[in-house]
């Protein structure tokens, strides 16, 4: 079976075995079978949701974390990092903000702040889906215990994301420190899919200590998980971290990674993420041609948004940026891509 059969085989069965799968990621794959594996991805992405590309409003409501990821600028160990958590009212406003601007789906993303409780998140949702129930409301705060995330979920918020990061064990413990778990990880993920969140995951591509064989692994599980939801994005290095000296990860393999991912999940939700608009100038549309539906324009105060460092040189502005809609928009229409501002609840139908 040459590399076109094995795209046509991935798009009718949704799935492969793992020795196909490193077949699709090998960097021999030639540049024509490249081509048509995002020609694929992009007919289906197409069906599915036309040339519109949703929107979805990025809060990042505290840069305090109790963690010491290796990979993540926001580690607690990162003295030079200027720490902030807004207020309830400052988030509000930035939900006001961003709903004039006609966002209808807030994501309120934040490292694990040991001062930030449970209720509090829970009444922060409850505001915020009190004052805009035509929103979807989207958080993205880490682990947390069962009970908190079905605190979470009964006061309105309906999608969680929570990247993975890998599967594999040995992998994960050289991303993390002793006191993180993968399996409180996947605990995490599975109570999601319990509480009936729409419930997003992911990795990172070129990952310190990555292998093929990992990612491979990694399409498995999410096959098995079946998320609604899919962030994959390149590692790109933070100064401050035990990782600054490592390349960034592969723009063709994430690219690629997003094409087979659209071909196992034709109605997932996958952001063209900042991390691929910090790679490559065109990297967002690049990814949007790939197979992704939706792009995460910064809505958080403009004065912060620098010390949301999760990685050197993170874009925040212009085009990534809640007011840069008219941009983007502009961006898009030359790929034919156009902005809606529909929710886009998940259907698997």
């Amino acid at each position: 079976m040459n590399q076109f059969e094995l795209i046509d085989k991935l798009e009718q069965n949704k799935t492969l075995e793992h020795s196909e799968f490193l077949r699709l990621l090998s960097g021999d794959i030639l540049p024509d079978e490249a081509l048509y594996l995002k020609q694929r991805a992009r007919e289906v992405t197409d069906r599915i949701f036309g040339r519109t590309v949703r929107i979805r409003g990025l809060i990042e409501i505290t840069n305090v974390c109790r963690n010491n990821c290796l990979y993540c600028g926001l580690r607690k160990d990162n003295r030079n990092l200027h720490r902030y958590t807004l207020s309830a009212d400052a988030i509000l406003e930035c939900c006001d903000i961003g709903h004039a601007l006609g966002f209808r789906t807030f994501v309120l993303q934040g490292g694990e702040n040991p001062a930030i409780s449970a209720e509090h998140i829970a009444n922060l949702v409850s505001n915020i889906h009190d004052r805009y129930s035509d929103s979807a409301i989207t958080l993205s705060l880490g682990e947390w215990d069962d009970r908190s995330l079905k605190l979470f979920r009964d006061a309105g918020a309906t999608r969680y994301l929570l990247r993975h990061e890998t599967i594999n064990p040995a992998h994960y413990s050289r991303l993390h420190p002793d006191e993180m778990s993968r399996d409180n990880r996947l605990r995490c993920l599975h109570t999601l899919k319990r509480l009936g969140y729409q419930t997003g995951t992911g990795i990172m591509v070129g990952s310190p200590y990555q292998t093929l064989d990992n990612i491979a692994d990694d399409l498995l599980f999410m096959k098995n998980l079946k998320p609604e939801m899919i962030g994959i994005g390149p590692f790109i290095p933070h100064s401050a971290t035990p990782f600054a000296s490592f390349r960034a990860g592969n723009l063709e393999l994430t690219l690629r990674i997003i094409s087979i991912l659209r071909l196992m999940f034709p109605h997932v939700h996958i952001p063209s993420t900042t991390a691929l608009a910090t790679l490559h100038e065109n990297g967002r549309c690049l990814g949007l041609l790939a197979g992704a539906n939706a792009v995460m324009p910064n809505l958080s105060p403009p004065d912060l948004r620098n010390h949301y460092s999760l990685y050197d040189n993170k874009s925040a502005f212009g085009a990534e940026s809640a007011e840069g809609l008219a941009t983007l928009s502009s961006q898009l229409a030359k790929n034919n891509l156009y902005i809606t501002t529909e929710k886009g609840d998940y259907s698997d139908v």
